[in-house]
């Protein structure tokens, strides 16, 4: 897997020389897909992907099981091969805007059993900057604390991951990308298996980040929360279904042409959408 990244990349750049992604107009958006296909064991599990994030948006990526959300995340972040299409950080390739990039993965996807501290953690996000193999120095330290504090965990700075509970671990690695002081940021299901007071500490810093110029991109699973949370959302199955402003394209009608008309909770979104928003 990691041989056909290296071959995918070199394939991507001769196109993209840096002085040309510098001047183009491409560099103040935070995220340019375009044409993108990935496929696995030769079966698309993308399929001609365009999309442009705008700059300080809360924007949910929505879709069925399967439907690419995650794909398309790691895609972006060339953790995935593409089969076809580019990806543009701030105009460049992903490679040469790593520090510009926080990243939050699938808690199912992490080795919960590595033995390290809430600290260490946090810590980790701040690598490129600390230096490889190098000690971490009082400075970092601190940081690291701050980020704790800013999800409420420096009380558990020195606690052993493992020892966490699921909502914990989750606040830990949303800390890990706040040390990193991204530009833009990928979140996968950060809301998943957690409890009500952490998906309110990890909305309140979402909405801290945007109001701060960020970028978050989430991938979300709860349709009910879509509107409340989020200020624009993508609507995924392999392809692009729509795209846009939460009001405008989180719709009864979109929602069927990405779930196919087979998600019970449909008609309840229906009779939802249609009633006044309180403020």
């Amino acid at each position: 897997m990691s041989t056909s990244v290296v071959v995918d990349h070199e394939a991507m750049q001769e196109p993209l020389p840096r002085a040309v992604a510098v001047q183009s107009p491409s560099s103040l958006v935070p995220l340019l897909i375009e044409d993108v296909t990935v496929a696995y064991h030769r079966r698309p599990v993308l399929w001609n992907i365009d999309y442009q994030a705008p700059s300080g948006k809360l924007i949910a990526i929505v879709g069925p099981n399967g439907s690419g959300k995650t794909t398309l995340i790691k895609a972006t972040l060339d953790l995935v091969p593409r089969a076809a299409g580019q990806v543009l950080i701030f105009g460049e390739p992903y490679r040469q805007q790593r520090h510009r990039v926080g990243y939050v993965p699938q808690r199912t996807s992490v080795d919960w059993d590595f033995p390290v501290s809430a600290l260490d953690v946090v810590a980790m996000g701040m690598y490129r900057k600390i230096g490889w193999l190098r000690p971490v120095s009082r400075k970092y330290r601190e940081a690291a604390k701050q980020a704790l504090d800013r999800v409420g965990m420096v009380d558990f700075a020195g606690r052993q991951i493992n020892q966490l509970s699921g909502g914990q671990q989750q606040r830990v690695f949303l800390a890990r990308a706040l040390a990193q002081n991204a530009d833009l940021y990928f979140m996968d299901e950060p809301f998943a298996g957690v409890d009500a007071s952490t998906e309110r500490a990890i909305v309140d810093i979402l909405r801290a980040l945007r109001e701060s110029g960020k970028t978050v991109i989430v991938v979300h699973h709860d349709l009910q929360t879509v509107h409340e949370y989020f200020d624009e959302v993508v609507l995924l199955n392999m392809r692009m279904i729509a795209a846009g402003p939460t009001a405008d394209v989180f719709t009864p009608d979109n929602l069927r042409k990405t779930y196919g008309g087979k998600l019970a909770l449909l008609d309840q979104l229906s009779e939802k959408m249609a009633q006044p928003r309180s403020r």
